[in-house]
């Protein structure tokens, strides 16, 4: 058994959690350099947490430019074992109203202007991602989500675009009415990829502010009406994640899904052949296959 660290992902706000103890900010360096900001970490329930601002405090990171590598590697370094990510997005789905939550289950990535693996030339490897997010952290963040009255939907394919945009009229009816997607977002792609790499649990809780652009019977996506979904989605977000360590526990097992181990079949590279910088560079999120290696 190990002890659970709970990593959580996004908003500036959601770390003003009653009852957190012994917090402070940390700062982290990376081969990939600065993390989106420092992390606050404390402890709750008897649990470590640690929370990372995806786009820094104040909103500075455009969903382009938010540093997915650094923050991954930064949430590994700090021992952090299972991921929560937060995040706001639109809905393809009537029944996924804006306030609801929806426990996504898998993901289609539209984005293209991103570095997605912490691996490359001289160290190669090829994780599964058929099923990327875990079941058990799912489990965990739905009964959270019911506990606190929110109406939660599990399971739900996130469409992952480039943004800073919002999606054209012709692009939100492909989304939905072709490739089947039921909430679209800016933010959890390459984070899912980058965090099944580093063999973190990692689970998606989409907190939905609008329509998009389908619907017709609602204005097209406004920012100021997306502000406004958001706040009221911000006080059930930190009711949610207050609710995370006693669910979880103190002490954790190896995960069943396998998302702690997702490195063990990945890496092609042999020993002999592997690039001693990368090797380096990988030893936090990779150290438990590499060391010894380069």
């Amino acid at each position: 058994m190990t002890q659970t660290t709970i990593g959580i992902i996004g908003g500036s706000g959601l770390y003003a959690i009653e009852g957190l103890e012994s917090a402070e900010w940390v700062s982290v360096e990376t081969p990939w350099g600065a993390p989106s900001d420092q992390l606050f970490t404390g402890m709750l329930d008897g649990v470590r947490m640690v929370f990372l601002p995806r786009h820094g405090r104040g909103h500075v990171h455009t969903p382009s430019t938010v540093p997915y590598r650094a923050n991954i590697h930064a949430l590994k370094a700090l021992g952090v074992t299972d991921v929560f990510s937060l995040s706001a997005t639109g809905s393809f789905r009537e029944e996924m109203a804006p306030g609801d939550f929806v426990i996504v289950d898998q993901f289609i990535d539209r984005t293209f202007a991103r570095e997605k693996s912490f691996f490359g030339p001289g160290l190669v490897a090829h994780v599964s991602l058929a099923h990327p997010t875990c079941p058990r952290l799912s489990d965990v963040a739905e009964e959270a989500a019911k506990a606190e009255g929110i109406n939660v939907h599990r399971g739900g394919t996130y469409l992952a675009m480039e943004g800073p945009q919002f999606s054209t009229l012709a692009e939100s009816k492909l989304y939905r009415e072709v490739w089947n997607c039921d909430v679209i977002g800016m933010t959890n792609m390459p984070e899912a990829k980058l965090a099944r790499e580093a063999e973190l649990c990692y689970a998606s809780v989409a907190m939905v502010t609008d329509y998009d652009c389908w619907h017709p019977d609602h204005d097209n996506v406004e920012v100021s009406t997306i502000v406004q979904t958001l706040l009221g989605n911000a006080d059930k977000a930190r009711g949610l994640v207050r609710r995370l360590p006693g669910l979880l526990g103190a002490e954790r097992a190896p995960c069943p899904h396998g998302c702690d181990r997702a490195l063990e079949a990945a890496i092609i590279t042999g020993t002999e052949h592997r690039d001693a910088e990368m090797v380096r560079k990988l030893g936090v999120v990779a150290g438990r296959m590499l060391s010894g290696a380069g």
